[in-house]
């Protein structure tokens, strides 16, 4: 039986804290190696996660796990081409991607429980799989809480910008469940790519005076009828509500908050170089923020969803944004020193399936996809885990939504023993007994 209080180097946690760090490690381990352990430590909790979330789920047989030697009616129209690490392939319609492929990695051998798309969506993103009671289709639809959410409760806000936030929308399986409002994102509701694009009700025009807003504040305290509220009912409902108001006043009179959702002052040639698309201006956007401080940025991309002619549509529609937009933040965040403190991860909740349809389509396929992560102390240019001959189901190695919340917890500092307490004081784990991905790191 596996003990899950160990750390991936075999050290029980537990042990650790109780006879300390020498006793632990025993005498041959001096100061300075004390320090430099808590200095990793740190380091770890200083890092970010980015989500690209292609929803509907990107057709892995397509791009980053192909077939070249199946069947027509398996592998499909595209052709693989040579990356910049010898030996690995992706699609051809990925060009600009495959000359990244030292930076992130492609995990070939994910899987996860359900062909659904909520029930997949739900599994992939919290890293447990959802009870009998679930109800696919809610908004919210989390029954556990969103890594992002995680991120957000146990390593908080820097400073005034946000700890967690969605774009361009609120993907349903992206909340907080039981941790409350206070763990969930700020959510744009706005298209980057849009030329007059702002994050309305949250940081207002850019030439707005900090001092009228705090006038505003003042005129809310006057009419707001909360701070009356002295009734014994008055506990959580309300100190959220307060929570809220002065999170939100803070945001919108913040130099840096306005700095960071401000994407015009990039330059039209960066802008061009991510793509002048909601998924290009998405990716600039989540480096802009990580780059000010926001601990995880939810970018939630759609259509992906290929029943009907799915090859056309990644030929015209989907894969030429999602080279550019990719490539450029994988290679930019590089450049800027960002992507070694930042996980970057591209998913969809599933592949599609082996064998095309009547339609010219793949359908929904959770036994079997690929997931591109990379940064955060992650290796690039690796390949963990294959397919079957027809990419239907691993042949080794098979991951799983709570080996990649393990991982990514664990490169945040984050200790997936510890637990939560639901509002009825059931204590949950916040990894569900996954395995951190070793060869990742």
């Amino acid at each position: 039986m596996k003990n899950s209080n160990r750390f991936c180097d075999g050290i029980n946690r537990r042990s650790f804290l109780r006879v300390g760090a020498a006793g632990a490690f025993g005498a041959s381990w001096s100061l300075s190696q004390l320090h430099q352990s808590a200095a990793a430590a740190a380091a770890a909790t200083d890092r970010s996660l980015i989500i690209i979330f292609l929803q509907g789920g990107l057709s892995t047989i397509d791009t980053f796990d192909m077939k070249p030697n199946a069947p027509a009616e398996i592998r499909g129209e595209f052709d693989p081409i040579s990356t910049n690490v010898p030996g690995t392939q992706v699609c051809h319609l990925l060009p600009k991607v495959s000359q990244e492929m030292d930076k992130f990695s492609l995990l070939r051998s994910m899987t996860v429980g359900s062909s659904d798309h909520s029930k997949a969506d739900h599994h992939l993103l919290t890293g447990y799989r959802v009870s009998a009671a679930f109800k696919g289709g809610n908004r919210p639809n989390n029954e556990h809480p969103c890594m992002g959410s995680v991120i957000s409760r146990k390593l908080g806000p820097r400073g005034s910008i946000p700890a967690y936030v969605t774009l361009p929308d609120m993907h349903k399986s992206a909340g907080a469940a039981y941790l409350g409002p206070g763990a969930a994102p700020l959510t744009i509701q706005a298209d980057p790519n849009d030329p007059n694009f702002s994050v309305r009700d949250i940081v207002p025009s850019l030439d707005l005076d900090a001092s009228r807003l705090e006038n505003r504040a003042g005129l809310l305290n006057q009419v707001d009828r909360y701070q009356t509220a002295a009734e014994v009912q008055a506990n959580r409902t309300l100190r959220s509500v307060d929570a809220f108001r002065e999170r939100a006043f803070s945001l919108m009179t913040s130099p840096a908050a306005k700095r960071a959702f401000n994407i015009h002052a990039e330059s039209d040639a960066t802008r061009d170089m991510y793509g002048r698309n909601t998924l290009g201006q998405s990716c600039l956007m989540a480096r802009r923020l990580v780059e000010a401080g926001v601990r995880c940025v939810f970018a939630n991309h759609v259509d992906w969803d290929t029943h009907l002619k799915n090859f056309h549509s990644l030929k015209v529609d989907l894969l030429p944004p999602l080279d550019m937009a990719m490539s450029a933040l994988y290679r930019d965040m590089h450049e800027r020193g960002l992507l070694e403190s930042t996980i970057v991860m591209v998913t969809g909740e599933f592949g599609r399936t082996p064998r095309i349809n009547n339609e010219a389509g793949r359908d929904h396929w959770g036994p079997a996809f690929t997931v591109m992560i990379g940064g955060g102390g992650i290796h690039g240019g690796r390949i963990i885990g294959s397919t079957d001959e027809h990419a239907a189901k691993p042949a080794d190695r098979p991951l799983t939504p709570e080996d990649l919340a393990a991982t990514i917890h664990h490169q945040l500092g984050i200790n997936g023993h510890d637990e939560f307490l639901t509002p009825e004081g059931r204590p949950i784990k916040i990894v569900n007994e996954g395995r951190i991905i070793s060869e990742l790191l």
